[in-house]
């Protein structure tokens, strides 16, 4: 059997052990974690309990898996550390009971934090939930709000795409501020929202503002017609205000058929991460996008994790794993230091272990003396050439 199922079901034996630790628990009522995970047991196992797949690995069973293996070994780390936790964790793919049966269930009453891996559909319920018990709900990977007001309880931790562009404008006026800037984007509501973004931040910005020139480019522009956008004499930063990874792909490649006419840095976003730029493809252009949360492979820690699911499991330590490792860990050691106050330390930095969080709270309103939700205001510049990290702001 893989690795990867061994472990699957590794995890389901893990959730039984827990509860019946909570129920034998004698005395210093550990802190309840509820932890909502995407793990699609019902579409894995049949009523049998056999595993449906047979000797292959599905790569939807993958985010909320990889997620939850961080945070087993953050719980494991805890456990050594002396820290008392009870854990909950809940599959939100289960066909038997939804998220409404599981918060309204007597098991739910004691939790004290929600972590969840989520998806669009599941945001307002976990926190409204999180509301109403005037707890925290970590939203770990859902970069939204989901159009949420009016609730503290909620935390964003992959930040929104308006404080990526905000974000970006303000690196563009600390390093670029004097290069000749053009912001494409194709025809879509994406692609206008992102305008507005940065729009926004222009019409904000307590500095002096950048002269950004907006263009509306498609899927088919040639290096001809992009070099009409571009000075051969100065700096060009061209910031690609799109979504779309094919798009990116091909206007990067495109950037970099021009050669060394034009010196370009390319501007992109957050979904960039996910973008192999390969140096036989885009040689030649700088390209930097910002991430909340970035990997360094150098990391004494990072090292450790990915050796341990290696020697293990055979397996590298993926993103999700350190993301729901240092999640985890940071939230559950902040729980048990500041216990039913956690909400109002929420933005502590304690505990920091791999990436830095900047949690701020967000206010659509100015008059309102509450915030809307919190989120991580903490974003990483990456800088890539010819295929490799040259550097990370």
């Amino acid at each position: 059997m893989k690795s990867w199922i061994r472990y699957f079901l590794l995890i389901i034996l893990f959730v039984s052990a827990v509860k019946i630790q909570a129920q034998t628990e004698p005395v210093d009522k550990p802190k309840h974690i509820a932890f909502f995970v995407p793990l699609y047991l019902d579409s894995a196992f049949d009523d049998t309990g056999n595993y449906r797949y047979d000797k292959n690995f599905p790569k939807f069973l993958s985010p909320g898996l990889e997620f939850y293996e961080g945070a087993q070994l953050a719980l494991d780390s805890l456990k050594k550390e002396g820290l008392k936790l009870e854990i909950s964790l809940y599959d939100t793919k289960s066909r038997t009971k939804s998220i409404q049966d599981i918060v309204q269930s007597e098991g739910f009453q004691n939790t004290e934090l929600i972590i969840g891996h989520i998806s669009p559909s599941e945001i307002r319920l976990l926190a409204n939930a999180a509301y109403l018990k005037k707890i925290p709900f970590i939203n770990t990977n859902y970069p939204n709000d989901g159009n949420i007001l009016n609730n503290p309880s909620l935390v964003i931790l992959n930040s929104t795409l308006k404080t990526h562009c905000e974000g970006i404008y303000k690196f563009l006026q600390k390093n670029y501020a004097t290069s000749n800037i053009t912001v494409f984007g194709k025809n879509g509501l994406m692609e206008q929202r992102l305008k507005s973004y940065f729009s926004d931040a222009e019409k904000s910005t307590l500095s002096v503002p950048l002269k950004l020139k907006f263009i509306s480019v498609d899927n088919n522009i040639n290096p001809e017609q992009l070099s009409k956008y571009l000075d051969s004499n100065i700096q060009n930063i061209c910031v690609l205000a799109s979504l779309d990874e094919n798009f990116a792909r091909t206007f990067c490649a495109q950037v970099s058929a021009l050669g060394k006419s034009y010196h370009t840095t390319i501007m992109g976003m957050p979904t960039w991460d996910n973008i192999d730029f390969l140096p036989e493809e885009y040689s030649g252009p700088e390209i930097i996008y910002s991430t909340p949360f970035y990997i360094n492979p150098n990391d004494s820690l990072v090292k450790s994790i990915q050796q341990y699911f290696y020697t293990n499991y055979f397996m590298k330590g993926s993103d999700m794993i350190i993301r729901g490792f240092e999640t985890t860990y940071h939230f559950a050691k902040l729980l048990n230091l500041f216990g039913s106050d956690l909400t109002n330390h929420i933005d502590s930095k304690k505990f920091e272990v791999i990436n830095n969080f900047d949690i701020e709270p967000v206010y659509t309103n100015k008059q309102n003396t509450s915030p809307d939700y919190y989120e991580n205001k903490k974003l990483y510049f990456v800088k890539r050439v010819d295929g490799k990290v040259t550097a990370v702001y």
